[in-house]
């Protein structure tokens, strides 16, 4: 809105700019469809878990019980990629692209009520921990058959993976430190 001490040039140049704002505002419709294609992959990691899945009960009487922990952990982890990509679906669209206006919706999650960048970028460190977790879990388990022919990895391997794990640790720990120091006085608890 101009005042009424600006110039009419002052008043033509700003609204010859007004465009300029709407049109790179507008430019957030773009990553429309990478949402869409996260749903896609989305829809993939259902068919994956369901493969899977009837992996383990068409073999649940001839599979050890290492062979079935192994399969479940990978359950486990289709699961928590599934949650990190809803995360990032639900709250990288509510956050960067429109607002969803689920008010009201009994099947709302209580975290979408609060989101913003900030807590996207905890929440989804958060989950990359624990999907960095269940492979190195998975490893450790898999980690006596160290040496043989049948073994998918080495010492140095596992050496690898504990490294990246405790960096996407110490990561985690310093977006959370990062944000808690950005936040004003009034919202730390």
């Amino acid at each position: 809105m101009a005042s009424d001490s600006a110039t009419p040039t002052e008043i033509r140049s700003a609204s010859l700019l007004r465009p300029l704002p709407r049109f790179i505002f507008a430019t957030r419709w773009l990553q429309l469809p990478l949402y869409l294609g996260l749903i896609v992959a989305q829809v993939v990691y259902v068919i994956l878990f369901l493969k899977e899945l009837w992996h383990l009960v068409s073999h649940s009487l001839s599979f050890t019980e290492q062979q079935v922990m192994l399969v479940v952990l990978g359950l486990i982890d289709v699961v928590m990629i599934s949650n990190l990509l809803i995360m990032v679906i639900i709250g990288g669209y509510e956050t960067f692209v429109s607002r969803m206006d689920l008010n009201k919706h009994p099947d709302q999650p209580e975290w979408l009520s609060h989101v913003n960048a900030s807590v996207l970028k905890i929440k989804l460190a958060m989950a990359i921990i624990g999907i960095s977790s269940i492979h190195l879990l998975r490893t450790f388990i898999e980690a006596g058959s160290l040496g043989t022919p049948a073994a998918t990895f080495t010492e140095a391997g596992i050496k690898w993976q504990v490294i990246i794990h405790t960096l996407f640790v110490l990561s985690a720990l310093g977006i959370a430190y990062v944000d808690r120091l950005t936040q004003p006085a009034t919202a730390k608890h």
